[in-house]
């Protein structure tokens, strides 16, 4: 069982031991509302779940939430959840799971890390034994798989990559350091960087088309050939291929994934990280890392949830249906 909570929508679905999913649903993340407004929509997400056939097959459940989160606890305080502040979601989701007949065994995982379980089982990372999954999106999150295991850390907060420091003289991050990747590399920052710089963005071709000052503007005016937007993402490239190759060299990972909506620029940032990752990975055992963009898109949050239980929660009596780890690629 997989619930994937997030700022505009909370979503769940019972995952199959193949990775396809069924009873899939949805609610959007309420707003303006208290913890429990909020509670309420993920009880609902439950419910529906609830009356799939499948129910009573389920052997364990995996929830996958925006962060920062503390699985210790179980708690979460999302930033784009402002009702929720060390919400004890996971304790309230198995309360809602046993009051309709399934005491299952739960775990909490950060987005970053549930994204980082479902690549490594079915997606990018799938066949390598180490390896960094990276979303960069608004902030930038990520996760670790470490000899073929999942590696969340204490609280749930490990390869959370976004606050590394690639620039220490750079500018304040919000979370309290100084020039940490998310505050160069997030959709975010990129944009903010470029109207800086004196980019505006264009009108579409369509008559009254509003014009796009996000990251994804940024992209398009860098897709057609624009010098600052393209500063703008070669800066974020160099940010990110910096922190890439100082996580290979800690812990010497393979393999670095990255998923995200600036990570749909495509070449336009995967140029850059990769013609600055010379210059930071230049140690024998970091030379031939590889980047690549993730491959399960939307699909990523529930999957991971799923992987995430399946790799963090003790085996049960129908422990075929965990994800294990595929080999280990030869070439």
């Amino acid at each position: 069982m997989a619930i994937d909570i997030g700022g505009t929508k909370i979503a769940g679905a019972l995952v199959h031991p193949d990775g396809t999913m069924t009873a899939t649903t949805r609610r959007p993340t309420p707003r303006a509302v208290d913890a429990e407004g909020v509670m309420a929509a993920v009880a609902a997400v439950v419910a529906d779940l609830s009356e799939s056939p499948s129910w009573s097959s389920a052997v364990r459940c995996g929830i996958g939430s925006a962060g920062p989160v503390d699985t210790s606890r179980g708690t979460v305080s999302p930033v784009n959840i402002g009702a929720w502040r060390d919400f004890p979601v996971q304790e309230r989701i198995a309360a809602e799971l046993a009051a309709r007949g399934a005491e299952l065994p739960t775990v909490l995982a950060g987005d970053g890390v549930a994204m980082t379980a479902a690549e490594h089982w079915l997606g990018a990372a799938r066949g390598y034994a180490n390896a960094l999954c990276m979303v960069v999106s608004t902030g930038v999150g990520g996760g670790l798989i470490l000899n073929n295991q999942l590696h969340p850390g204490p609280t749930g907060n490990a390869g959370h990559i976004g606050h590394i420091s690639v620039a220490f003289d750079g500018e304040p991050c919000v979370c309290g350091g100084r020039g940490c990747v998310e505050s160069i590399a997030s959709g975010t920052a990129i944009a903010r960087w470029a109207r800086d710089q004196g980019w505006t963005p264009s009108a579409g071709s369509d008559p009254g088309t509003a014009r796009d000052a996000t990251a994804a503007g940024v992209a398009a005016a860098a897709a057609q050939g624009d010098p600052i937007a393209l500063a703008a993402f070669d800066r974020a490239g160099r940010a990110l291929a910096a922190a890439i190759a100082a996580s290979a060299t800690l812990v010497e990972t393979d393999i670095a994934v990255i998923g995200g909506g600036v990570a749909a620029a495509g070449d336009t940032l995967f140029g850059p990280i990769r013609a600055h990752l010379a210059q930071y990975a230049t140690l024998s055992f970091v030379q031939e890392l590889h980047v690549v963009p993730a491959t399960l898109g939307t699909h990523a949050g529930l999957i991971g949830a799923a992987a995430a239980a399946s790799m963090l929660l003790p085996p049960s009596a129908s422990s075929e249906s965990a994800p294990g780890p595929a080999p280990t690629p030869t070439a």
